[in-house]
Parts: structure tokens; C-alpha cells; sequence
């Protein structure tokens, strides 16, 4: 056999599997677009997830520094996880905090504000009172002691009652005794942050599923 012979036979072996790679090329390139439109927004989706929790963590250590409450490493983790996947429910959601100190509470309302909350901050009964009056909130969170009167906390949900407002209230503050009892207009109280997050989170998946 001729070497012109082998050469042919060669070539004509190797025709199936370029045959093959001009195929791939092909549909790599035919379907490039759809991958890339599909692909993107999920992994952007995942980017941002990853940005949104690490900034939640962070702001969550804060509140804990700011609080007096001890919290364990697999409460923090827990408080994070649900934060993570109700993302829905607290998106849109509406939130009002009354407390005279609203430095100490900082971290946690840009949080709940990352997350898509609307929240609007008081530093009194006075100044709530128009707000929960013309706006319906989701939840309002309030401290107890201010400017020295250690029911002010307590006499706001009275006003509340007078003018038939319905919202539920959970107070926060760093020197709660729950042995003293708890109001029955109160849905929860706390001095942590973590705890915090868990009611606030109840209340919206209440508030989206509507009463029963």
C-alpha cells in the first residue's frame, strides 16, 4: 500500500469524531444564549444572597453588642437561617418602633430594613401616635421606660385601645423582668436580639397568611 493510500485512510478515520466536535461547537454556540440568560440571573440571585446574609450576620452581632442578652452560636445561626428564608414574608412589611434611645436599636432596624421592611422610628408615645393613626403597620416594637416614666411603654398600648388599633406589639427592651407579667395587649417582650428577629418573623407570616 501506497504511503498516499495510508494518508487518505487516516483522514477518512478521523472524519466521524471532527464530525463530532463541529457538532458540539455548534450547539454550543446555538444554545451559548439561553444558558447564559438562564445562568446569569441565578447566580446574581445566589451573589446577592451570600451579601444579604453576610450583612444580616453582621448587623445581628451588632445588635447583640448593643443588647445585654446572651446568645448561644446555634441561636444566632437559627435566627439567620429563618431570616434567610422568609425573605418574602418580610419583604413590604411594615414595622414601627417607639423607643426614646434609637441609637441602641440601630442595627437591628437596618436590618429589618435590608431585608424589605418599611420602618418608621419614634421616640415617644406623641410622635407614634400620628403615625399608627394615618399608616397601618404590621407590628409595632416598643421599650417600656422613657424619659424616666417606667410605664410609658405600658400606657401607649392603652392609646392604641382608645383608638381601636389592632397591631400587634412586642416589647423590647434591656431591662424587661417577665416574672412581672406581661400585658395582655403584648404579644411578646425580650432583651434579645435573636428572640427579637424569631417574633417579628412570626408576626409577618401571620400578617400574610391573614386571620384563620
Amino acid at each position: 500500500m501506497e504511503m498516499s493510500d495510508v494518508l487518505w485512510i487516516k483522514i477518512i478515520g478521523t472524519i466521524p469524531a471532527m464530525l463530532w466536535v463541529a457538532f458540539a461547537v455548534t450547539v454550543f454556540f446555538t444554545l451559548r444564549g439561553t444558558l447564559v440568560q438562564q445562568m446569569v440571573p441565578r447566580l446574581t440571585a445566589v451573589r446577592a444572597l451570600g451579601v444579604e446574609i453576610e450583612l444580616a450576620a453582621e448587623l445581628l452581632d451588632r445588635a447583640q453588642d448593643e443588647s445585654r442578652a446572651t446568645v448561644t452560636a446555634t441561636a444566632r445561626r437559627t435566627a439567620l437561617g429563618r431570616l434567610e428564608h422568609a425573605a418574602d414574608v418580610l419583604r413590604g412589611g411594615k414595622m414601627l418602633w417607639v423607643d426614646d434611645r434609637p441609637e441602641g436599636n440601630a442595627p437591628l432596624v437596618e436590618l429589618f430594613r435590608a431585608v424589605g421592611m418599611h420602618v418608621d422610628v419614634a421616640l415617644s408615645t406623641e410622635e407614634a401616635t400620628p403615625l399608627f393613626r394615618r399608616r397601618p403597620y404590621d407590628v409595632i416594637i416598643s421599650d417600656l421606660d422613657r424619659d424616666g416614666d417606667r410605664q410609658a411603654g405600658i400606657k401607649m398600648l392603652r392609646v392604641l385601645d382608645q383608638y381601636g388599633i389592632d397591631v400587634p406589639v412586642v416589647i423590647y427592651t434591656g431591662r424587661f423582668d417577665p416574672e412581672r407579667g406581661v400585658d395582655r395587649r403584648i404579644f411578646a417582650a425580650t432583651t434579645a436580639p435573636v428572640e427579637l428577629v424569631h417574633y417579628v418573623i412570626d408576626l409577618m407570616e401571620r400578617a400574610r397568611l391573614g386571620p384563620p
